[in-house]
Protein backbone atom coordinates (compact mmCIF):
# COMPACT_ATOMS: atom_id res chain seq x y z
CA UNK A 1 0.00 0.00 0.00
CA UNK A 2 0.99 3.61 -0.55
CA UNK A 3 2.00 6.11 1.83
CA UNK A 4 -0.76 8.32 0.79
CA UNK A 5 -3.35 5.44 0.82
CA UNK A 6 -2.26 4.56 4.22
CA UNK A 7 -1.86 8.37 5.65
CA UNK A 8 -5.83 8.59 4.15
CA UNK A 9 -7.07 5.36 5.72
CA UNK A 10 -5.72 6.64 8.78
CA UNK A 11 -8.19 9.98 8.73
CA UNK A 12 -11.26 10.27 11.03
CA UNK A 13 -12.22 13.45 9.82
CA UNK A 14 -11.64 15.31 6.63
CA UNK A 15 -12.86 18.92 6.41
CA UNK A 16 -13.01 20.31 2.53
CA UNK A 17 -13.29 23.70 1.72
CA UNK A 18 -15.43 24.63 4.06
CA UNK A 19 -17.95 27.91 4.22
CA UNK A 20 -20.54 29.08 5.99
CA UNK A 21 -21.53 32.59 5.23
CA UNK A 22 -23.85 34.88 7.80
CA UNK A 23 -25.52 37.64 6.16
CA UNK A 24 -23.21 37.82 4.02
CA UNK A 25 -20.41 37.29 6.58
CA UNK A 26 -17.81 34.22 5.94
CA UNK A 27 -17.74 32.76 9.57
CA UNK A 28 -15.58 29.85 8.15
CA UNK A 29 -14.02 30.42 5.04
CA UNK A 30 -12.75 27.82 2.33
CA UNK A 31 -11.46 25.57 5.78
CA UNK A 32 -10.09 22.72 5.33
CA UNK A 33 -8.45 20.57 7.59
CA UNK A 34 -7.94 16.68 8.62
CA UNK A 35 -8.02 14.64 12.42
CA UNK A 36 -6.39 10.97 12.45
CA UNK A 37 -7.70 8.55 14.52
CA UNK A 38 -6.49 8.47 17.84
CA UNK A 39 -5.71 12.11 17.51
CA UNK A 40 -6.04 14.83 20.01
CA UNK A 41 -6.61 17.95 18.04
CA UNK A 42 -6.88 21.50 19.68
CA UNK A 43 -8.43 24.33 17.70
CA UNK A 44 -7.58 27.42 19.15
CA UNK A 45 -7.50 31.37 17.78
CA UNK A 46 -8.65 34.77 18.99
CA UNK A 47 -13.14 35.32 19.24
CA UNK A 48 -15.11 35.28 16.04
CA UNK A 49 -12.33 32.83 14.57
CA UNK A 50 -14.64 30.17 13.57
CA UNK A 51 -14.11 27.53 16.17
CA UNK A 52 -17.59 26.94 17.55
CA UNK A 53 -18.90 27.53 14.45
CA UNK A 54 -17.04 24.82 12.90
CA UNK A 55 -17.84 22.19 15.81
CA UNK A 56 -21.67 23.35 14.70
CA UNK A 57 -20.61 22.39 11.08
CA UNK A 58 -19.19 18.99 12.08
CA UNK A 59 -21.43 18.02 13.99
CA UNK A 60 -24.69 19.44 11.98
CA UNK A 61 -26.38 22.20 14.34
CA UNK A 62 -24.94 24.69 10.89
CA UNK A 63 -25.15 23.49 7.49
CA UNK A 64 -22.42 24.97 5.63
CA UNK A 65 -23.12 27.24 2.36
CA UNK A 66 -20.73 25.41 0.30
CA UNK A 67 -17.79 22.28 1.14
CA UNK A 68 -18.18 18.69 2.60
CA UNK A 69 -17.74 16.75 5.95
CA UNK A 70 -16.44 13.35 5.49
CA UNK A 71 -16.47 11.15 8.53
CA UNK A 72 -14.78 7.77 8.56
CA UNK A 73 -15.34 7.80 4.91
CA UNK A 74 -18.58 8.65 4.54
CA UNK A 75 -20.17 12.53 3.62
CA UNK A 76 -22.33 13.63 6.55
CA UNK A 77 -22.15 17.15 5.39
CA UNK A 78 -26.27 17.02 5.19
CA UNK A 79 -27.76 14.47 7.64
CA UNK A 80 -29.07 15.83 10.32
CA UNK A 81 -27.90 15.87 14.02
CA UNK A 82 -29.25 13.00 15.26
CA UNK A 83 -28.05 10.69 12.79
CA UNK A 84 -24.78 12.40 12.79
CA UNK A 85 -24.90 11.58 16.49
CA UNK A 86 -25.63 7.88 15.14
CA UNK A 87 -22.86 7.94 13.16
CA UNK A 88 -19.91 8.29 16.19
CA UNK A 89 -19.79 11.62 17.00
CA UNK A 90 -19.94 13.18 20.50
CA UNK A 91 -20.56 17.04 20.88
CA UNK A 92 -20.22 18.75 24.52
CA UNK A 93 -20.59 22.79 24.85
CA UNK A 94 -19.15 25.23 26.88
CA UNK A 95 -21.62 25.10 29.52
CA UNK A 96 -22.60 21.17 31.14
CA UNK A 97 -25.67 19.85 30.21
CA UNK A 98 -26.01 17.01 32.59
CA UNK A 99 -29.39 15.73 34.46
CA UNK A 100 -29.13 17.59 37.80
CA UNK A 101 -32.07 15.57 39.66
CA UNK A 102 -30.60 12.15 38.54
CA UNK A 103 -27.31 10.52 40.10
CA UNK A 104 -24.01 10.01 38.39
CA UNK A 105 -25.07 6.62 37.96
CA UNK A 106 -28.31 7.43 35.83
CA UNK A 107 -26.50 10.09 34.01
CA UNK A 108 -24.32 7.28 32.76
CA UNK A 109 -26.69 4.92 32.38
CA UNK A 110 -29.22 6.48 30.03
CA UNK A 111 -26.47 7.69 27.72
CA UNK A 112 -25.85 4.39 26.94
CA UNK A 113 -27.07 3.79 23.18
CA UNK A 114 -29.67 0.84 23.90
CA UNK A 115 -31.91 2.94 26.39
CA UNK A 116 -32.69 5.72 23.68
CA UNK A 117 -36.16 5.33 21.52
CA UNK A 118 -39.28 3.78 23.28
CA UNK A 119 -38.76 0.05 22.59
CA UNK A 120 -35.59 0.06 23.40
CA UNK A 121 -36.39 1.84 27.35
CA UNK A 122 -38.94 -0.56 28.02
CA UNK A 123 -36.82 -3.36 27.15
CA UNK A 124 -33.69 -2.17 28.78
CA UNK A 125 -32.78 -4.16 31.35
CA UNK A 126 -29.95 -3.52 34.27
CA UNK A 127 -27.54 -5.84 33.62
CA UNK A 128 -24.59 -7.02 35.76
CA UNK A 129 -22.14 -5.85 33.03
CA UNK A 130 -23.88 -2.65 32.50
CA UNK A 131 -23.67 -1.84 36.48
CA UNK A 132 -19.69 -2.52 35.95
CA UNK A 133 -19.39 -0.93 33.13
CA UNK A 134 -21.27 2.63 34.70
CA UNK A 135 -18.96 2.21 37.76
CA UNK A 136 -15.75 1.35 35.52
CA UNK A 137 -16.71 4.62 33.49
CA UNK A 138 -17.48 6.92 37.10
CA UNK A 139 -14.07 5.54 37.74
CA UNK A 140 -12.07 7.09 34.75
CA UNK A 141 -14.31 10.28 35.36
CA UNK A 142 -13.00 10.90 38.78
CA UNK A 143 -16.52 10.14 40.02
CA UNK A 144 -16.79 6.77 41.42
CA UNK A 145 -17.10 8.16 45.43
CA UNK A 146 -20.21 10.49 43.73
CA UNK A 147 -21.61 7.49 41.73
CA UNK A 148 -24.80 7.00 43.77
CA UNK A 149 -24.96 11.38 44.52
CA UNK A 150 -27.43 13.72 42.27
CA UNK A 151 -25.31 15.41 39.61
CA UNK A 152 -27.15 18.71 40.53
CA UNK A 153 -24.21 18.11 44.13
CA UNK A 154 -21.53 18.15 41.97
CA UNK A 155 -19.26 21.16 41.17
CA UNK A 156 -18.58 22.61 38.21
CA UNK A 157 -15.72 20.82 37.05
CA UNK A 158 -17.45 17.32 38.39
CA UNK A 159 -20.19 17.94 35.64
CA UNK A 160 -17.84 18.85 32.97
CA UNK A 161 -16.32 15.43 34.18
CA UNK A 162 -20.11 13.49 34.19
CA UNK A 163 -20.58 14.88 30.54
CA UNK A 164 -17.78 13.93 29.23
CA UNK A 165 -18.46 10.28 30.79
CA UNK A 166 -22.03 10.45 29.18
CA UNK A 167 -20.57 11.29 25.90
CA UNK A 168 -18.56 8.18 26.27
CA UNK A 169 -20.76 6.03 27.38
CA UNK A 170 -22.67 6.87 23.66
CA UNK A 171 -20.09 4.80 22.50
CA UNK A 172 -18.97 8.01 19.67
CA UNK A 173 -15.48 7.88 18.20
CA UNK A 174 -15.39 11.28 17.33
CA UNK A 175 -15.85 14.00 20.17
CA UNK A 176 -15.75 17.42 19.88
CA UNK A 177 -15.37 19.63 23.47
CA UNK A 178 -16.01 23.08 23.56
CA UNK A 179 -13.60 24.48 26.39
CA UNK A 180 -13.70 21.34 28.78
CA UNK A 181 -12.02 23.12 31.87
CA UNK A 182 -13.56 26.42 31.88
CA UNK A 183 -14.15 27.29 35.36
CA UNK A 184 -11.70 24.49 36.71
CA UNK A 185 -9.39 24.42 39.63
CA UNK A 186 -6.01 24.34 38.48
CA UNK A 187 -5.82 20.45 39.75
CA UNK A 188 -9.15 19.68 37.99
CA UNK A 189 -7.84 21.05 34.90
CA UNK A 190 -4.35 18.80 34.95
CA UNK A 191 -6.99 15.27 36.10
CA UNK A 192 -8.88 16.47 32.72
CA UNK A 193 -5.74 16.70 30.42
CA UNK A 194 -5.21 13.16 31.74
CA UNK A 195 -8.39 12.12 31.27
CA UNK A 196 -8.59 13.73 27.77
CA UNK A 197 -5.17 11.89 27.12
CA UNK A 198 -6.36 8.48 27.95
CA UNK A 199 -9.46 9.34 25.87
CA UNK A 200 -7.55 9.75 23.06
CA UNK A 201 -6.13 5.83 22.92
CA UNK A 202 -8.98 4.59 20.84
CA UNK A 203 -10.67 7.48 19.84
CA UNK A 204 -10.30 11.08 18.42
CA UNK A 205 -11.04 14.29 20.41
CA UNK A 206 -11.23 18.06 18.86
CA UNK A 207 -10.64 20.45 21.63
CA UNK A 208 -11.56 23.68 21.66
CA UNK A 209 -9.45 25.84 23.83
CA UNK A 210 -7.83 29.60 25.25
CA UNK A 211 -5.43 28.23 28.09
CA UNK A 212 -2.33 27.66 26.74
CA UNK A 213 -0.61 25.98 29.96
CA UNK A 214 -3.75 22.95 28.92
CA UNK A 215 -3.23 23.26 25.03
CA UNK A 216 0.60 22.14 26.00
CA UNK A 217 -0.85 19.55 28.17
CA UNK A 218 -2.58 18.00 25.96
CA UNK A 219 -2.46 18.40 22.06
CA UNK A 220 -1.38 16.24 19.48
CA UNK A 221 -1.51 19.17 17.01
CA UNK A 222 -2.76 22.31 17.44
CA UNK A 223 -4.88 24.16 14.54
CA UNK A 224 -4.86 28.00 14.72
CA UNK A 225 -8.00 29.62 13.23
CA UNK A 226 -8.40 33.49 12.56
CA UNK A 227 -11.13 35.16 10.16
CA UNK A 228 -12.29 31.47 9.54
CA UNK A 229 -9.21 30.05 8.09
CA UNK A 230 -6.24 27.91 9.09
CA UNK A 231 -3.96 30.52 10.31
CA UNK A 232 -1.20 27.68 11.22
CA UNK A 233 -0.83 24.16 12.71
CA UNK A 234 1.47 22.07 14.14
CA UNK A 235 2.70 21.25 17.64
CA UNK A 236 2.33 23.65 20.62
CA UNK A 237 5.69 24.36 20.20
CA UNK A 238 5.55 25.41 16.46
CA UNK A 239 2.37 27.70 16.71
CA UNK A 240 4.16 29.62 19.88
CA UNK A 241 6.73 30.69 17.47
CA UNK A 242 4.74 31.60 14.79
CA UNK A 243 5.12 34.73 13.95
CA UNK A 244 1.80 35.33 12.70
CA UNK A 245 -0.16 33.78 15.43
CA UNK A 246 1.87 36.02 17.64
CA UNK A 247 0.41 38.96 16.02
CA UNK A 248 -3.23 38.07 15.58
CA UNK A 249 -3.84 36.19 19.24
CA UNK A 250 -0.90 34.99 21.36
CA UNK A 251 0.23 38.59 21.79
CA UNK A 252 -2.80 39.89 22.83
Amino acid sequence: MSSTASCSNNKVLSIEELTVSFDGFRAVDSLSLSVNHDELRVIIGPNGAGKTTLLDMICGKTKPTSGRVIFNGIDITRLSEHQIVRSGIGRKFQTPSVYEDLTIFENLEISLPRTHGIYQSLTFRRSRDIVERIHIMAEQIFLIQQVNDRAGQLSHGQKQWLEIGMLLMQESSLLLLDEPVAGMSPREREQTGELLSRIAIGKSVIVIEHDMDFVRQIAHKVTVLHQGKVLSEGSAEEVKRDPHVIDVYLGH
